[in-house]
């Protein structure tokens, strides 16, 4: 049996970017805090909503602040659920079948957040940040302007422009045949040696602060003139920016393993989709085969993370026009 889609979304723990609810003491008892048609809602229900709030949201909204909008929303899904149950419409066998795949949903994930938050700790966390600062990359960043033309002559032409004392964005609006550089005077913002290509980079990182290349730069997408505003050595990330990323990364080893526990110890047969017996290699090359699906409620597999987007798409590796 493949490992099943185990990681979810709140698996950005408490212990990376703490969530109210795990910092704020809780009043005495779960107080009453509306009843509909003799139903009650409590505070642990409207925390538990307020939990389910993108965590951008948590991060500018107070449970306080929200309180008027999520108690407004949960009485409307009490009063719409108790006129479903009027109609019976949990009698339904699709209903019935939704609603226990919904219970198994959320203990599958309250179980896998369990194991995270005991096992992903802030000491464990704090020793993987100090890990990731030592290796971070230690590359020179440097801030650049270029202007792209088609021929080295217009190049030559525009640097002995610059001599002159023309304004390199001015020019790079327009003279460059790069499109992202008409509007913004060429700005490349801050980059990398590795980030560009060769020829690039190196005309580049060879500028100090201030200075433009006094021969044109040819590379394959044409010849360029390059300006250095500024240049700074690297850092890593801070770590309150860093720890979420890390506490992903932690929770997706952990619960792949457990997951890979669960599955070699469970009993599974697995049959085709119309009831009958699959043949003895289905289970194995045919499904191994298949593309692997994100469900509803369910986010990706411990073994497919989701990956950062690449460099931004003005950058010479990007191939600009």
């Amino acid at each position: 049996m493949t490992a099943r889609n185990a990681i979810f979304a709140c698996l950005i723990l408490a212990l990376a970017a703490t969530p109210a609810l795990a910092q704020k003491a809780k009043p005495a008892g779960d107080p009453v805090v509306a009843r509909v048609n003799g139903q009650t809602l409590t505070r642990m229900d409207v925390e538990i909503a307020y939990s389910a709030l993108a965590p951008d949201v948590r991060q500018h909204v107070t449970l306080e602040q929200a309180y008027p909008q999520i108690i407004d929303r949960l009485v409307g899904m009490v009063v719409a659920a108790q006129a479903a149950e009027k109609a019976r419409i949990d009698a339904d066998p699709l209903i019935k079948r939704r609603l226990l795949l919904a219970r198994d949903q959320i203990l599958q994930d309250a179980y896998f957040n369990s194991i995270a938050r005991k096992e992903i700790t802030k000491e464990k966390l704090q020793a993987a940040y100090a890990q990731y600062a030592k290796d971070a990359p230690k590359q020179e960043e440097i801030k650049a302007r270029h202007i792209l033309v088609s021929s080295q002559k217009d190049a030559e032409d525009i640097i002995a422009q610059l001599k002159k004392g023309a304004d390199f964005a001015t020019l790079a609006k327009d003279k460059t045949i790069d499109p992202s550089g008409k509007n913004s005077g060429g700005d490349l913002g801050w980059f990398t040696k590795d980030e560009m290509v060769p020829e690039f980079a190196s005309a580049a990182f060879a500028l100090k602060k201030g200075e433009f290349t006094q021969t044109p730069v040819h590379t394959q997408f044409g010849w360029h003139v390059i300006q250095v505003e500024d240049r700074r050595p690297a850092k890593a990330v801070p770590y309150d920016q860093e720890a979420p990323r890390l506490a992903q990364d932690m929770a997706t080893k952990v619960i792949g393993e457990r997951v890979r526990e669960l599955d070699q110890s469970a009993k599974v047969e697995i049959f085709a989709l119309d009831g009958s017996k699959l043949p003895a290699t289905g289970a194995g090359a045919g499904a191994g085969a298949a593309p692997k699906l994100k469900l509803p409620g369910t986010a990706a597999a411990p073994d497919a993370p989701t990956l950062a987007p690449d460099t931004a798409p003005d950058k010479l590796n990007s191939k600009p026009q």
